[in-house]
């Protein structure tokens, strides 16, 4: 059986995290290095898609929640703008194989201040 992702682990309330949106579904929380002002991960409860290729293969359904819940998030925490990252492999930045998105707003998103 293979290790839990981190992800799977805050699911299951094993790690604490600040939680900013929950349903069955998903779960949306801080990120604990935000790379801008305000920076969420949103991410699918199930662990069944490693990245998001693979859950808009498998669940486009479940990838349009996720955007929706990003927007929801920005328009709550935001002025509405945001940015929607999902990394997908290992040299594209993706570090965790759970598949989630990073939603990132606030006063300066230009690719110079996410370096």
């Amino acid at each position: 059986m293979a290790e839990q992702t981190i992800f799977e682990r805050i699911v299951a309330r094993e790690i604490p995290a600040e939680i900013v949106l929950e349903d069955d579904e998903l779960i949306a929380f801080t990120d604990i290095a935000p790379k801008a002002e305000m920076h969420v991960l949103v991410v699918p409860k199930t662990s069944a898609y490693r990245d998001v290729v693979e859950l808009a293969a498998g669940d486009p359904d479940l990838l349009a929640s996720m955007v929706r819940a990003a927007r929801a998030i920005a328009l709550e925490r935001a002025a509405g703008d945001f940015r929607l990252i999902f990394n997908s492999g290992a040299s594209a930045g993706q570090t965790v194989f759970h598949v989630h998105a990073h939603v990132l707003a606030g006063a300066d998103l230009t690719e110079e201040s996410l370096a």
